[in-house]
């Protein structure tokens, strides 16, 4: 979804300012949370002044005497949660740790009940079912299927994949996570699988990768293959970073191999640059 608060797509494409995504969505409510959380202790304090009153002679409170006045104390409410959200986080990296352990399966071919095969004609990698149904709808769809029930040596064979690239989606189903230097090397041809697939965790991963690190070296690649997974927002994105970078881009000599194969592209392109330009003009 579409965000006004961190998006990275230019003035003319920015969503409306109602218009926020679910990370921040959620973050807005953890600080509006806690803050009413430190108001309601600020208002507990009051109460028990109001009911705990020690009176003088003259009849006044000595509660309401500078000198036995208790400000409130919000940075010791703030430490006590930052204290229980650390505690959290700890039991968090346990969990994750023990779920982790799963790897080792598949690093040592433990038990393993499937073949995958890439589409380089490269040696069929051994791993389990349950893990491939439980991360992607469409590998349960198939280990549903009767061919590979009754057939155990049955082999499901990802065609846009090299050995390299299957191994590494492998990895992140089971890690959750990839190194930088696999994740650079194979995002694109991962970003395509997971959209193909339907690993939404994993599309999401390469999607901030890319948002992250878009150059004009390879804005070019990231346009392209966003426009092959229907990513709207990446989508986007680089289309802004073009129309930012146009000189340097259209200029070079990738833009000329990239033109052929993607003049739908080309088309949209020139589209935003004259949008960003009938913007600048009426500012």
């Amino acid at each position: 979804m579409d965000c006004s608060v961190c998006t990275t797509m230019p003035s003319i494409l920015r969503p409306p300012r109602n218009t926020i995504c679910g990370s921040c969505y959620e973050g807005a409510r953890t600080t509006i949370a806690l803050l009413k959380k430190l108001e309601g202790a600020n208002e507990d304090q009051d109460h028990d002044k109001s009911t705990d009153k020690s009176t003088v002679n003259n009849g006044s409170s000595l509660s309401s005497s500078p000198l036995f006045s208790r400000e409130p104390q919000p940075l010791q409410k703030v430490i006590t949660w930052i204290k229980n959200m650390k505690e959290t986080e700890e039991e968090q990296k346990k969990r994750i740790v023990f779920l982790s352990s799963f790897v080792s399966g598949f690093k040592e071919q433990l038990h393993t009940d499937i073949l995958l095969k890439p589409g380089d004609d490269g040696p069929h990698i051994p791993a389990h079912r349950a893990l491939l149904a439980s991360k992607s709808e469409i590998f349960k769809n198939i280990l549903d299927s009767d061919d590979c029930k009754t057939a155990p040596e049955y082999a499901i064979t990802l065609q846009e994949l090299n050995s390299e690239e299957l191994q590494a989606l492998l990895e992140f189903l089971y890690t959750g996570t990839l190194a930088s230097d696999k994740l650079e090397k194979h995002v694109y041809a991962l970003f395509v699988a997971a959209d193909k697939y339907m690993i939404h965790y994993l599309q999401e991963f390469c999607e901030q990768y890319m948002l992250s690190s878009l150059e004009i070296s390879s804005v070019l690649d990231v346009l392209d293959v966003s426009d092959l997974a229907s990513s709207k927002t990446l989508k986007e994105a680089a289309l802004g970073f073009v129309v930012r970078n146009m000189d340097d881009i259209v200029f070079s000599d990738n833009y000329e191999a990239f033109s052929q194969k993607n003049q739908h592209l080309c088309v949209q392109i020139t589209r935003a640059f004259l949008m960003e330009m009938r913007s600048k003009r009426r500012d």
